[in-house]
């Protein structure tokens, strides 16, 4: 398949553009985009060398994402020796791994830090979940 020249990308975006009800669902569609761009998420800062964050990996890591948590926050593991990306940089202290950080729109919501083994983890989970604006639907 060829792919369209600039020109071409920008002749069809102005045609459009000028249909009346174009800028309207275009402007919906980029908001909605926006949204789930700053949806909630559980960032997990993590070592290569982290013993708990194996056995967090271990114990919940292959369930995790067949949850209706991982549904309301999905998981995203950060390397806390890389650069920190530039969406998370407000999130400060992290010292100790592992670190979980509950994120709603940019925000730090909840934080826990270590794993204190798979019981807990859940109960701990879910006590950030609830001060998420969206109720999350956990059992």
């Amino acid at each position: 398949m060829k792919s369209m020249s600039p020109v071409l990308v920008g002749r069809a975006l102005q045609i459009l553009m000028r249909r009346a009800a174009m800028p309207v669902l275009l402007g919906a569609l980029m908001a909605s985009v926006a949204g789930m761009a700053r949806a909630a998420e559980l960032v997990l800062f993590e070592s290569d060398t982290c013993e708990w964050c194996e056995r967090f990996h271990k114990e919940v890591g292959p369930a995790y994402p067949k949850t209706a948590e991982a549904k309301c926050a999905p998981l995203r593991r950060v390397d806390v020796h890389a650069p920190r990306p530039a969406d998370l940089a407000q999130i400060k202290g992290i010292v100790y791994t592992p670190t979980f950080v509950l994120v709603e729109d940019g925000r730090e919501l909840g934080r826990l830090t270590g794993y204190p083994g798979e019981d807990f983890f859940w109960g701990l989970l879910d006590r950030d979940l609830r001060k998420l604006r969206t109720p999350c639907a956990v059992p």
